[in-house]
């Protein structure tokens, strides 16, 4: 089968749609939280110049991998490319936040924490074995 048929696959279209909805989700969260930094910005204690650069980060690596998804569905090797690979270094990057003490506040962490069991659902479905094989080369 071609990518194409493959696209086109009941199993594939509810990867496709639970990889967009748990993106999606990953999203909003992550604009939400640019929305309460922008309203706390004068609490020095929650807002830190590390929580504003932490979290432009995500909303951009959130709306990267959105556009990702949905190109993804569309048959986009390269998209599916950026999907896993972006969906992994931010796994790393809130493990490491969630293990470093005192660098961000409790707030956050516990945010980053949600974001983390969301891109774990992406991480394995764009990871699994279906969609790896609908995206084989050859």
């Amino acid at each position: 089968m071609t990518v194409e048929e493959n696209l086109y696959q009941p199993r594939s279209r509810t990867a496709f749609r639970a990889t967009k909805l748990l993106v999606g989700c990953y999203l909003g969260i992550s604009v939400l939280t640019l929305a309460a930094i922008v309203l706390l910005r004068g609490d020095a204690a929650l807002v830190t110049d590390a929580v504003w650069v932490r979290v432009v980060i995500v909303v951009a690596s959130a709306l990267l991998m959105f556009v990702s998804a949905v190109r993804t569905a569309r048959g986009s090797r390269r998209a599916y490319r950026r999907l896993r690979i972006l969906s992994g270094v931010m796994l790393v990057a809130i493990a490491v936040i969630l293990a470093v003490p005192g660098a961000f506040p409790l707030w956050l962490k516990i945010e980053q924490g949600v974001c983390g069991l969301v891109l774990l659902g992406v991480a394995a479905l764009v990871n699994g074995k279906h969609l790896r094989a609908v995206f084989a080369v050859g």
